[in-house]
C-alpha cells in the first residue's frame, strides 16, 4: 500500500494502530472477569503460527487483526488481580499508557544527546527510587530489563572492583590467571543472582553456599566462619525477600563483618527491597543501606510494564567503569548523566518512562499504601487458611508471600492443578522445606479483599474435594 505524501501515516497504518489501541483497552477492561490461564498451551498453540514464510506482504490492519484473533488464545492473565504466581506485578494502566508513548516515540534511550527528554526523565526516576528505597542518593543507577540483569551488573561491578583492589586489571587481562574472588550466597537464594555469578565468569560451582534457617535467612555463625577462612576479599550476595517466604537476611549483622573482611556486599532485592519504602517495615531490612550494590525490579512492586529493573551501585564510578562502552569517564555532579554508562546496552527503549508515570501518578504515599495493603492481604490469607484442617502455612508471613501445603505432596499438587484448571485464580507451584507448596504472591496493584476471598474459596473447595 502506497503512503500518502502529505500524511506521516497511511490510512492502513493509522487503522492498524487504532485497532491495537482498542484491543489493548478492551483486554485490560476485561481482566476482572476473564480466565486467568491461557486457552491454549504451547503444543496446541503452535499450529496457529505454523505457516511458511510469506512471499507477499499483507496490510498492516489485517496483520494486527489476525494477531489479536490468534494470540489472544495463548495469553496468561499476568496483569489480572487474580494472578498470584511468580511475583509478577500487574502493569498499572498509567504505566501501560506511558509505554504506548515509549513505543511510538521510538527513542534510543542510551544517549542523552540523542534523546534528551528520555535521559532527564530516567534520571529523575533513578533519584526518586533511591529516595523511596532509602539508599544513598549519590549511588549509580542503571535502568535495565529486570532483576536478572540488575543482579548480573551488580556482580560484575563487584568482580571488577575486588580484582582492582588486588592489582588486577580485568579490562585488559580478563579472568585467566586472575586472583581468586571468594563468592558466598545463601543456599535458599533465587536463581537470578546465581545466574549473575555464572554470567560474570565466576563459576557457580565455586561459590560457597551459606546455610540458612527455616525461613531462608543466612546463618550469621556460618557466614562468620567462612569469612575467617577467606584469603582474599570476598563477594557476598544477600537477599531481601526470599521467593517462598519473603524473609530478609540479617543485614545489620552481616554487612559490617563482610566489610571488615574487605568484601563487597550485593543484595538481591528484586521485590523485597520495596519494603524499605514503608517506614513501618524498615526494621525488617535494618542495615540494608550499608551494602555496596542492590538489584530491584520495577515490574514487580511498582507494577511497571515488563522490561524494567534497577541496578544500583553505591560507588557510581565502579558501575560506570564496568558498564561503559565509551570509556570510564565519569561526569561530575551536576553534569549530564549518560544512560549508556550504567548498563550493558548501547541501544535500548526508554524503559524508565512508564515507571516515571506510575510514581508521579501514585506519589510516595500511594506506593507505600499499596505495599502495606498487599502485606496485610497476605496476613489475612494466611490467617484464614491456617484455620482449615489439613492446610499448613509453611512460612512466617513477613511480606507478601504465602507458602501453603496440604497434608501430602500429592494432595498439594492435585489441589493446585484443580485451582489452575478452573482458572478463576492462579497461584503457582513451589518447593519449601522439602515439601511441595502452593505459592501465593500478592503484588498486583488491583488486588483487593474480594480477590483474596475468592482465592480462599478456591483453595478450600479444592482441598475439601480432592
Amino acid at each position: 500500500m502506497e503512503r500518502s505524501e502529505t500524511l506521516p501515516l497511511s490510512d492502513d497504518d493509522r487503522l492498524a494502530m487504532l485497532a491495537a489501541a482498542r484491543e489493548a483497552i478492551t483486554y485490560r477492561a476485561d481482566l476482572k472477569s476473564s480466565s486467568v490461564k491461557p486457552e491454549l498451551r504451547p503444543a496446541d498453540f503452535a499450529a496457529n503460527f505454523d505457516t511458511s514464510l510469506p512471499d507477499k506482504g499483507a496490510s498492516a490492519t489485517s496483520v494486527i487483526d489476525d494477531l489479536i484473533e490468534v494470540a489472544s488464545k495463548g495469553l496468561q492473565g499476568h496483569a489480572s488481580s487474580r494472578f498470584f504466581g511468580y511475583v509478577c506485578g500487574g502493569s498499572m494502566p498509567v504505566g501501560t499508557a506511558a509505554d504506548f508513548l515509549v513505543t511510538s516515540w521510538g527513542q534510543n534511550a542510551a544517549s542523552s544527546w540523542e534523546s534528551p527528554s528520555v535521559a532527564v526523565i530516567e534520571q529523575t526516576v533513578c533519584q526518586w527510587c533511591l529516595e523511596l528505597l532509602g539508599l544513598p542518593m549519590d549511588s549509580g543507577v542503571g535502568i535495565v530489563s529486570g532483576a536478572t540483569v540488575a543482579n548480573t551488573q551488580g556482580i560484575i561491578a563487584a568482580r571488577d572492583t575486588l580484582l582492582k583492589r588486588q592489582g588486577w586489571d580485568v579490562f585488559e587481562d580478563g579472568l585467566f590467571g586472575a586472583p581468586d574472588i571468594p563468592v558466598m550466597i545463601g543456599d535458599a537464594a533465587h536463581s537470578a543472582p546465581m545466574a549473575g555469578v555464572r554470567y560474570a565468569g565466576l563459576g557457580l560451582g565455586r561459590a560457597t553456599r551459606l546455610a540458612t534457617d527455616d525461613q531462608g535467612r543466612i546463618l550469621i555463625d556460618t557466614l562468620r566462619a567462612e569469612l575467617q577462612a577467606c584469603k582474599n576479599p570476598p563477594m557476598v550476595i544477600l537477599q531481601a525477600g526470599q521467593i517462598n517466604t519473603g524473609a530478609f537476611d540479617p543485614f545489620a549483622e552481616a554487612i559490617p563483618i563482610i566489610h571488615d573482611a574487605g568484601g563487597w556486599v550485593h543484595v538481591d532485592g528484586a521485590f523485597g527491597l520495596w519494603a524499605n519504602a514503608v517506614p513501618g517495615m524498615q526494621d525488617r531490612l535494618a542495615g540494608i543501606d550499608g551494602a555496596d550494590s542492590w538489584a530491584v525490579d520495577l515490574h514487580k512492586w511498582l507494577n511497571a510494564p515488563y522490561d524494567a529493573g534497577l541496578c544500583i551501585v553505591r560507588d557510581r564510578s565502579a558501575l560506570v567503569s564496568s558498564m561503559s562502552a565509551r570509556g570510564a569517564y565519569l561526569p561530575g555532579i551536576g553534569e549530564t548523566w549518560e544512560p549508556s554508562d550504567s548498563t550493558l546496552e548501547l541501544s535500548r527503549r526508554a524503559r524508565g518512562i512508564p515507571s516515571f508515570a506510575i510514581i508521579k501518578h501514585l506519589g510516595a504515599d500511594g506506593i507505600r499504601d499499596m505495599i502495606t495493603h498487599h502485606c496485610a492481604l497476605a496476613t489475612y490469607l494466611a490467617d484464614r487458611l491456617s484455620q482449615e484442617p489439613g492446610i499448613e502455612i509453611m512460612n512466617e508471613v513477613v511480606l507478601n508471600q504465602v507458602a501453603i501445603a496440604c497434608e501430602t505432596d500429592d494432595k498439594t499438587g492435585k489441589v493446585l492443578e484443580r485451582i489452575q484448571e478452573k482458572a478463576r485464580v492462579y497461584p503457582s507451584h513451589g518447593e519449601w522445606k522439602g515439601r511441595q507448596i502452593i505459592r501465593v504472591s500478592i503484588i498486583n496493584h488491583a488486588t483487593d479483599h474480594a480477590d483474596i476471598d475468592l482465592l480462599i474459596e478456591e483453595i478450600l473447595d479444592a482441598n475439601r474435594n480432592e
